[in-house]
């Protein structure tokens, strides 16, 4: 059973503030992604697709002179670390499972390596999903983050993934 649905996630005034700030249209493509690579993978698609929807709630916007400068981004980001508590917080607060919630922010947490100074991880299943999802969407010079999406073209793609997940459940 699934606690709290995507288009509740994007209507939290939270989700809204965050997640709009790191590309809401790339968030989206996420999840869509890490929609397909769960059901692929015997992963539970609720958890992926959540993790992909929320994986860049952390981003900072690193801004040089009125200009988004890549690079400073590249050596001073921990949007991992900080999306992983954000994301827990707001599933909790929307009434996840604490679990769930846990494996989410995990997720999240483990989506990159550009936090870590120096190397790899060992990822589950799901945080390999994610991963994967995410790089399955990027663009060079981070150009990904900057597509947009109107509000209700928005909701109704996430709405469409809800009922997708939905139907995968009923059929399972």
């Amino acid at each position: 059973m699934r606690e709290v649905s995507l288009t509740e996630i994007f209507q939290h005034r939270i989700a809204q503030k965050y997640i709009t700030r790191s590309g809401l249209a790339h968030a989206i493509a996420v999840a869509y992604h890490a929609f397909q690579l769960a059901a692929q993978n015997g992963v539970d698609v609720d958890t992926a697709t959540k993790a992909g929807f929320l994986h860049d709630i952390g981003h900072y916007t690193w801004y040089k002179n009125g200009k988004w400068d890549y690079e400073l981004y590249r050596q001073n980001d921990i949007h991992a670390i900080k999306g992983a508590e954000r994301a827990h917080k707001l599933l909790i607060r929307l009434g996840e499972n604490p679990v769930k919630a846990k494996e989410i922010a995990l997720a999240i947490l483990f989506h990159t390596d550009s936090f870590l100074p120096g190397g790899e991880v060992v990822r589950t299943p799901l945080q390999s999903i994610i991963k994967l999802a995410d790089e399955k969407d990027e663009e060079p010079g981070g150009a990904h983050h900057y597509r947009t999406v109107e509000y209700d073209r928005a909701l109704r793609s996430l709405e469409q993934l809800d009922e997708k997940i939905n139907l995968f459940y009923s059929k399972s």
